[in-house]
């Protein structure tokens, strides 16, 4: 079964107190997910930490079928656009991702600052991936004006925690599901487990019910390993070995397949097979 994990962030010099104080570098990155069983993985280039954008073209040009990267712009930048057009042209690039939780960011919403992105993104076929309060509530109307325009939400559609530490999501997220450009991570799972132990029963129903809305095609496992109290393996094993409810196929697609394929990028002989299988893996 081909694993990959669709959310990761590498980066060089100082971290966040939420993702640990210490560099995760890719070469650490690949000898623990030789640990877990990973086969690939998705890096995000942290907003905290400017130098990770060049450092996410570097690790996905020297283990190119190992790292991609969903990648952060400036939209502000006077290049922002030309950039854009040059996704398929940098190395790693495979989408986009967007959080706006740093304060230049927090108005690119609301103030029009984003508003050619989306345009210009369906024009190119770039996937986009959206995480957080102020960028979720905009999933609809895009899901709508732009219905060649791929979208994937991050963790479950989290956009808040409870004063017990228990995941929040968007009260719409199943709803997302009748647009067929819309995808979701399931990425984070032990942060939002409340102390919840693995295997993390609390967030198997959250689970189960996206499985029923989305199916396994448009569902994307993943981590977001430096900010976990568990380890890379267990990630795996909460939906290997843990929930019932997904069958061997399910699995396949969950796993690494269905992220594969919305995405067009696979990890080099790794397209052939999955095709061979008799899955609806197409985005």
């Amino acid at each position: 079964m081909l694993v990959v994990d669709s959310q990761i962030h590498l980066f060089e010099g100082y971290g966040a107190p939420h993702h640990g104080s210490r560099p995760y570098p890719v070469e650490q990155a690949l000898a623990d997910m030789d640990i877990a069983g990973v086969d690939a993985a998705i890096n995000h280039p942290p907003f905290w930490n400017p130098e990770s954008h060049a450092y996410a073209i570097e690790a996905a040009r020297r283990h190119p079928d190992r790292i991609a990267t969903l990648a952060w712009v400036d939209l502000t930048a006077p290049d922002a656009p030309e950039r854009v057009r040059a996704w398929r042209e940098t190395p790693g690039w495979i989408g986009l991702r967007f959080v706006c939780m740093s304060e230049q960011e927090r108005s690119w919403p609301t103030d029009g600052t984003m508003d050619w992105l989306w345009p210009l993104a369906e024009e190119l076929g770039i996937p986009i991936a959206l995480g957080g309060p102020l960028l979720l509530p905009l999933v609809e109307g895009l899901a709508q004006r732009y219905p060649q325009l791929r979208l994937t939400v991050d963790h479950l559609g989290f956009v808040a925690f409870t004063e017990d530490h228990r995941m929040v999501q968007h009260e719409d997220v199943l709803a997302w599901s009748r647009f067929e450009n819309v995808a979701v991570k399931l990425s984070g799972l032990p942060d939002y487990a409340g102390g919840d132990p693995y295997p993390y029963t609390r967030l198997h129903e959250p689970v189960e019910r996206l499985l029923d809305a989305y199916g396994p095609s448009r569902l994307f496992w993943g981590s977001d390993i430096t900010r976990l109290p568990s380890t890379w393996r267990e990630c795996v094993t909460v939906f290997t070995e843990s929930m019932p409810f997904l069958s061997a196929s399910d699995l396949s697609l969950v796993m690494g397949e269905a992220f594969c394929a919305w995405h067009d990028w696979w990890p080099a002989g790794r397209a052939a097979s999955a095709e061979s299988d008799n899955h609806e893996v197409s985005p």
